[in-house]
């Protein structure tokens, strides 16, 4: 029987929720709780769930100016829990002409042992979703189906309501740490990253971390029966870069048609685009995850990351990991188109004709190579390229060793002998601005997920109430390692 329970969160307010809690060992075991076999929350739990609750229901979408509002709800949450003025920033940006926020949080030591701070990153806006869209109302967290669904459930709200939990916890609990930790949660990272480039800045001019966390991505991988595969390690990204594809023409009445058409031409050189294979590129990480995962991976999928790991030129492994989502990224540099503009009146002929298209770049291949090939691909001179993103590259990142000490010990208690493996994200990250500016940063989310559940961006976004409520001592476990 299909149990929906619709959790409705009031903007600002800290109140108590019933709600359902993790039944010891269920996500361990692979299973889902029933709502009858669920024990109680503890008081940590519940605290987690309600800011949660309470962020997902505030809009922070590109166009809401709703970033204020969720730094002035956590700003109340980590002040009741004994953070100051002295301990928190809040900045204001104007990103493409909409004021968005963002936080900074200092937890200090009590008593320094001379390592340098920790810096903890994660995003508090999300790219926008339609209720007319959804199965289930996007900003007001509903439970079903052991999941909990609602726009930013994973990315990232699941990161800052993860982090921010843990701060309250560690701080109500008197532990002190012997290292500076920050949270710097950006307000823009899903449009124009106008407020994490400059928290980058300040990162680097004033804080000077060791290293850089980030709760935006990484996380354990689970099969379909859910059984936990391998805890991922977010170490590089592609490079993120969107162009504009703009046909012009006189145009005239759509009695008389022309030879030439915005429209017509447009759309061939969309389809040449989509038609299109980047070369194929391999690295050693991205050849080492394959090959790991490849070991735990069902089926062909996982026939074909051995393959491919052991011979990136398998062309029978690189057409099965081309056609799955979930691997196409590793595999080089992809694009494809998002967005459509064209024509100005339905009995006119269209004067323009706009296509966006958005790139994820491979390592070392840069957005005029890109440009250049598509150029080649369409060979159509009326196609004029437009690059609309401040494109920012950066290098791959070695795992800490202090990191994957207090990370295996952290997974161990959670999973057992759970393989650690670095990875390439092919989407981007705030991380990408630090990498750039010579930051050791790694991801290291405290999410599980299979691969099938993945719906960030897209419609019915959702996280599994076993996975929230598992993850919930993953960073209270790494930052008492690293920093106690």
């Amino acid at each position: 029987m299909m149990m929906t329970k619709a959790i409705t969160a009031r903007s600002f307010g800290l109140r108590a929720a019933t709600a359902l809690a993790l039944a010891a060992g269920v996500l361990a075991s692979g299973g889902t709780a029933h709502a009858a076999e669920r024990a109680p929350l503890t008081a940590d739990q519940q605290q987690a769930f309600d800011i949660y609750r309470d962020i997902i229901a505030i809009r922070t979408a590109r166009g809401q100016a709703k970033t204020p509002e969720m730094v002035a709800y956590l700003v109340t949450r980590l002040k009741q829990a004994g953070f100051t003025d002295v301990d928190i920033m809040v900045s204001d940006y104007d990103s493409n002409g909409e004021r968005v926020q963002g936080l900074i949080v200092r937890f200090a030591p009590a008593k320094p042992d001379g390592r340098k701070p920790i810096v903890l990153l994660g995003h508090m806006d999300v790219v926008d979703a339609l209720a007319e869209d959804w199965e289930l109302p996007p900003f007001t967290v509903t439970e079903k189906d052991g999941f909990f669904f609602g726009r930013g459930t994973t990315d990232n709200k699941y990161g800052i309501a993860n982090l921010t939990q843990t701060f309250i916890r560690l701080k109500r609990e008197g532990w002190a740490p012997k290292r500076d930790l920050y949270l710097v949660f950006s307000g823009d990272e899903e449009t124009g990253m106008i407020s994490t480039r400059a928290q980058a800045d300040y990162v680097a001019k004033t804080i000077d971390p060791a290293y850089v966390l980030n709760s935006d991505a990484g996380g354990i991988t689970l099969a379909p029966d859910n059984k936990p595969l391998a805890m991922a390690v977010q170490a590089a990204e592609k490079t993120f870069a969107t162009f504009e594809l703009t046909v012009t023409n006189p145009g005239g009445h759509s009695s008389r048609p022309r030879k030439d058409n915005a429209i017509y031409e447009l759309s061939d050189a969309i389809q040449k685009i989509a038609a299109y294979r980047f070369p194929v590129q391999a690295t050693p990480l991205t050849r080492s995850f394959l090959g790991a995962l490849g070991q735990i991976t069902p089926g062909e999928v996982g026939t074909a990351m051995r393959a491919f790991a052991a011979n990136p030129a398998d062309e029978a492994a690189i057409a099965v990991l081309r056609a799955t989502p979930e691997t196409v990224g590793t595999l080089g540099t992809t694009c494809v188109a998002t967005m459509l503009k064209a024509g100005h009146a339905e009995n006119a002929l269209p004067q323009s004709a706009t296509a966006t298209v958005n790139c994820r770049i491979f390592p070392g291949v840069g957005a005029a190579a890109t440009e250049a090939a598509l150029k080649q691909v369409i060979a159509n001179d009326k196609v004029q390229f437009k690059l609309v993103t401040d494109v920012t590259e950066s290098p791959e990142s070695a795992v800490p060793d202090e990191v994957m000490a207090a990370l295996r010990k952290t997974i161990d208690a959670r999973y057992p002998g759970l393989p650690i493996q670095p990875y390439m994200e092919s989407g981007g990250t705030d991380g990408m601005h630090y990498r750039a500016r010579g930051y050791a940063t790694v991801a290291i989310s405290g999410a599980a997920s299979r691969p099938q559940d993945m719906f960030a961006h897209g419609l019915n976004e959702r996280l599994s109430v076993d996975a929230f409520y598992g993850g919930l001592d993953h960073w209270y476990r790494l930052l008492k390692d690293l920093a106690g």
